[in-house]
């Protein structure tokens, strides 16, 4: 990039470690530069107000505001942002639902020296940046067949304890309902049973603990 302004970025992380982290790789990058940082969702946004940066490293899982939500916020407001999502989430259904948001890269925490600059420099270019172990978790769950909303209802109840009466009288169903719900999860996920369909839908990011 000889004669070319430096690839300007703006990382958003919860953990100050990880912000250290990412500007200590970049800082020696003759063709990048950190701009700016932001600790939660909310400063992500109007940093990225502040700075116009060329590429945004975003986390998921932040106090205030997600990283989703800010991602979201900043693709409304700037459409041509170019963002990489950052995070321990490695589920399917997280990296889709960044994908639709607006995510042009989405990378795992623990793939970053082998494979974060390239990702910027894809990015900036205006190509996809996904690690292979976020393209194998993609294609893996490519042609499964979907939960339905009032599924994923019985899921979220299921992996906070309760049994199929309190799930059907929190839900205002009846019991059979909820057992056949509970019988077409275990298929749809090829679980083989209520605990490890509850497994499932956290690890590919259906539910969400922190809601349940």
């Amino acid at each position: 990039m000889t004669g070319s302004s430096p690839i300007r970025i703006l990382t958003v992380d919860d953990h100050p470690v990880v912000r250290e982290g990412i500007a200590g790789l970049v800082g020696v990058q003759p063709d990048m530069t950190v701009v700016a940082e932001a600790a939660n969702g909310r400063d992500a946004i109007q940093q990225f107000r502040a700075h116009r940066p060329d590429v945004t490293l975003m986390d998921i899982q932040m106090p205030e505001m997600n990283g989703l939500d800010a991602l979201i916020a900043i693709r409304a407001e700037f459409p041509d942002a170019k963002m990489v999502v950052l995070t321990t989430y490695e589920g399917d259904v997280h990296i889709l639902r960044a994908l639709k948001a607006g995510a042009q890269g989405y990378l795992l925490k623990n793939t970053l020296h082998s494979e974060l600059l390239q990702t910027i420099r894809a990015v900036h270019g205006g190509k996809r940046g996904l690690s292979s172990e976020v393209s194998f978790q993609v294609a893996q769950h490519m042609s499964d067949e979907t939960l339905t909303p009032a599924e994923i209802a019985v899921l979220r109840l299921i992996a906070a304890g309760n049994a199929n009466k309190q799930i059907a009288d929190q839900l205002g169903v009846t019991e059979d309902t909820v057992k056949g719900r509970v019988k077409s999860i275990l298929a749809k996920l090829d679980a083989n049973d209520r605990t490890h369909a509850a497994m499932i839908g956290v690890k590919r990011g259906i539910i969400d603990l922190s809601s349940v």
